[in-house]
C-alpha cells in the first residue's frame, strides 16, 4: 500500500489559469449552473444486481495500485466481475500533480473507455510517470493520444482548476469520511477489512465474508 497525504497545492500549481474553451468552458458552465459534472459520476462495471459491491480507490501513479491492477484484477474481472458475481466501482485517490491529470484525462473519455484506459496506464507506468528523462506530464499526453484524446484537448483538460478542485473535494471527502490512509484502498459492501486484498484468493475470501 502507497501511503499518501493530501494537499490542495499540487492540485493548482501546475495549471496557471483556466482554458476558455471545450472542456474547461464547459465545466465552468456546469459550476455556474450548478450542475453536476457529468465526468464525476460514478464509474461502475459489472451486474447491477450482484449483491457484493467492491469499492476500489486508486492513484494512477501509485505503484501498488499498478501491481494489484495488472497481477491481480485482470483474475478479479475474469472470475468475479464478468460472471455477475460483483459490481466493482473505482474511485480516485490522487497523490500527485501528474496523478491528477491521468485521473481528469481518464474521466473525460467515453465511459467505455475508462476501464481500457486505466489498464493501458498502468501496464505502462514505469514508462510514463518514473522513467528516466523527459516530461511525466508529456509522456501522459502521449499515452492520451493513444486513447484518441487530441493535443488540444489534453491542454484542456489538464488546465482545468475548475474540474482539478471538484475532484479533490471528493478525494479529501472520502478521506475524511473511511479515514484512507494510502492506496489501493478497498471496501466490500461499505466495509473496510484489515486484510488487505493483495492475491486473488484474498480479494475472494473478502467478497465470499461481504455476501
Amino acid at each position: 500500500m502507497t501511503r499518501l497525504s493530501l494537499s490542495r497545492r499540487f492540485f493548482v500549481s501546475a495549471a496557471p489559469a483556466l482554458a476558455v474553451a471545450g472542456t474547461a468552458a464547459g465545466t465552468a458552465r456546469a459550476a455556474a449552473s450548478g450542475s453536476t459534472d457529468s465526468r464525476l459520476s460514478p464509474r461502475i462495471i459489472g451486474n447491477p444486481n450482484a449483491k457484493v459491491l467492491v469499492q476500489e480507490w486508486f492513484s494512477l501513479t501509485c505503484t501498488h495500485c499498478a501491481h494489484f491492477a495488472t497481477e491481480e484484477f485482470p483474475q478479479i474481472k475474469e472470475k468475479l466481475i464478468d460472471t455477475g458475481k460483483i459490481r466493482y466501482q473505482f474511485h480516485d485517490f490522487c497523490g500527485d500533480r501528474v496523478g491528477l491529470t491521468a485521473a481528469m484525462v481518464a474521466r473525460s473519455l467515453p465511459e467505455e473507455r475508462y476501464v481500457p484506459f486505466l489498464e493501458a496506464l498502468f501496464s505502462s507506468q514505469m514508462q510514463w510517470a518514473f522513467a528516466a528523462g523527459g516530461d511525466p506530464m508529456q509522456r501522459l499526453q502521449q499515452m492520451s493520444a493513444l486513447a484518441g484524446v487530441s493535443a488540444a484537448q489534453f491542454d484542456a483538460i489538464s488546465k482545468d482548476n475548475v474540474f482539478a478542485e471538484a475532484l479533490f473535494d471528493q478525494v479529501k471527502k472520502d478521506s475524511d469520511t473511511y479515514n484512507i490512509q494510502g492506496t489501493p484502498y478497498f471496501r466490500f459492501n461499505n466495509t473496510h477489512y484489515d486484510q488487505d486484498p493483495e492475491t486473488y484468493e484474498k480479494f475472494a475470501d473478502l467478497v465470499a465474508k461481504a455476501s
